[in-house]
Formats: C-alpha cells, sequence, structure tokens
C-alpha cells in the first residue's frame, strides 16, 4: 500500500502525530480510517473542529488551523509490525517535519507514541508535557483505538481531547 499524505499547514494551531496507519487506513488512504476509530468523532464533539469529519475529509484539516501526520508511513495490522529501524527513521524525519511545520501544539495520538518519540521510560500519563519540539508544545492524548484497554470507553477519551483544546487555546492565544 502506499504511504498516507501528510495533511499539514505551517503554523497549525494543533499537529496531530500518529505512529503509522492501520490497515483500513491504508486501502482507503486516509488517516484514522479505523471503523471503530472514533478519532474524528473525538475531534468534533470536543470543539477542536467546528464540523464532524470523515476520514475522507482529513484533507480539510488545515482549514481549522490543524494537521496530521504519521511517525512511520508503513500501514501495518498494529504498529508491533514495525521495525526498528522504520521507528528510528521515522523518529527522525518527524521531527524535521514538526521543525519545518512549525505548529502550536503537537499532540501525540497515544501515549506509547510520545513515551517512544522521547526515548522515555514512562509517559506519565496523558496531558500537558514538559518537552518541546523547536518552539511547538506537546500534549500527550490516550490512543483513540477502540481497542485501548487503558482508556477504554467514549468519555475517557473526550475528556482528554477537551482539554487538549483548552490547552491549544492557551498556547495558540
Amino acid at each position: 500500500m502506499p504511504p498516507l499524505p501528510d495533511c499539514t499547514r505551517p503554523g497549525a494551531r494543533i499537529l496531530f502525530i500518529g505512529v503509522n496507519p492501520g490497515l483500513r487506513s491504508g486501502e482507503i488512504g486516509h488517516h484514522f480510517g479505523g471503523r471503530g476509530n472514533p478519532f474524528w468523532r473525538l475531534l468534533h464533539a470536543s470543539g477542536i473542529t467546528p464540523v464532524l469529519l470523515t476520514p475522507e475529509e482529513d484533507v480539510r484539516l488545515p482549514e481549522f488551523e490543524l494537521g496530521i501526520v504519521n511517525m512511520c508511513h508503513r500501514p501495518t495490522r498494529t504498529a508491533a509490525e514495525l521495525t526498528r529501524g522504520e521507528i528510528a527513521e521515522g523518529r527522525r524525519t518527524l521531527r524535521e517535519s514538526i521543525l519545518e511545520l512549525e505548529p502550536k501544539v503537537v499532540a501525540f495520538a497515544g501515549l506509547l507514541l510520545y513515551q517512544d518519540f522521547f526515548a522515555l521510560p514512562s509517559s506519565g500519563g496523558p496531558g500537558e508535557k514538559e518537552q518541546r519540539i523547536g518552539g511547538a508544545r506537546v500534549f500527550a492524548l490516550p490512543n483513540p483505538s477502540g481497542i485501548n484497554q487503558q482508556f477504554p470507553g467514549w468519555k475517557s477519551k473526550l475528556e482528554w481531547f477537551v482539554r487538549l483544546r483548552e490547552f491549544a487555546e492557551r498556547v495558540a492565544g
């Protein structure tokens, strides 16, 4: 499957970072395309987007001062299928992309992704983080996937998307 194109804009209010596309996203060519993944509904319900977007409308994210990129571009069933080399290369190119795009906030869509990106022994939980990437502030979200056992259910995920919106409003003004 071909890699998914990034949906970005320089100076975005929030740049979402995924680890890599799932197989369904790879098949349809759009981010967070899994049928059970609530990412798009969470964006809308939290007030991050004023309209409910579908995966096929991911290209509209820049209209709302948002963007989305993946650390690794190869679609897989699970992120565990990625090689150490892919992850190391993805970390390097992701950092370069973030520095070039200069978003206000970088939001990692998954605590393990955040932890892996910064090579930390623990994520410390979701929320605002001390690290910065260039001038971008960092926020770690629970993985929105429906199979996330640490944060099951809609309410627990929505709470963190609302907190991200509030954080981005404070940071971006």
